[in-house]
């Protein structure tokens, strides 16, 4: 479990799975990021179950309630499309819609770089954005990410289609002499 001023950042849990639906349903979530939005509770529990058991999976959740209301991981080891290194991995994260413009993702992401930097010791961090998804843009550039290439016609399996995805990333040295996420 990982902690901000606001924030709990804890593994998923089966019981998580109705606030996940919750969320997840909204289709102005999902696609955005390349997934499909939830239809029911037991497609979130699977969800659970099949794709945020990674370790370094995390519930986003406030203090004071516990409950989820996003999500973030760091991709390590084989489970990015950005990188094969052990040295480095790949960030992804989604809030749900009543908790935007809060600040709270780079709340969680300026937690989770301090994560992969100092416990886990990673050289760089990627994170990634669709064309479009201007919150994702912005979450990134208010932490510090870095534009590195555009990657056109990019299969986005969960949705049939292809899009244009741009491509950001955060070195050690930068995290540490930035170290800001606003």
């Amino acid at each position: 479990m990982l902690t901000t001023e606001r924030l709990i950042l804890r593994h998923w849990e089966e019981s998580d799975a109705e606030e996940l639906f919750r969320y997840a349903k909204d289709p102005d979530i999902g696609p955005a990021a390349g997934w499909k939005a939830h239809k029911s509770v037991d497609e979130s529990r699977d969800i659970i179950k099949n794709v945020f058991c990674s370790d370094e999976a995390y519930a986003v959740c406030l203090k004071d309630d516990n409950r989820a209301i996003g999500a973030i991981e760091l991709r390590l080891n084989g489970r990015s499309n950005l990188t094969d290194r052990d040295d480095e991995c790949e960030l992804g994260f989604w809030i749900a819609k009543p908790f935007w413009g809060r600040g709270l993702i780079p709340e969680a992401t300026r937690e989770m770089l301090r994560h992969a930097f100092e416990d886990l010791g990673m050289n760089r961090v990627w994170c990634g954005y669709y064309d479009g998804n201007e919150k994702s843009k912005r979450a990134q550039e208010k932490c510090g990410f870095r534009y590195q290439y555009t990657k056109e016609n990019v299969d986005v399996v969960l949705l049939g289609e292809k899009r244009t995805e741009h491509i950001n990333s955060m070195t050690t040295e930068e995290w540490k002499n930035e170290n800001t996420c606003i």
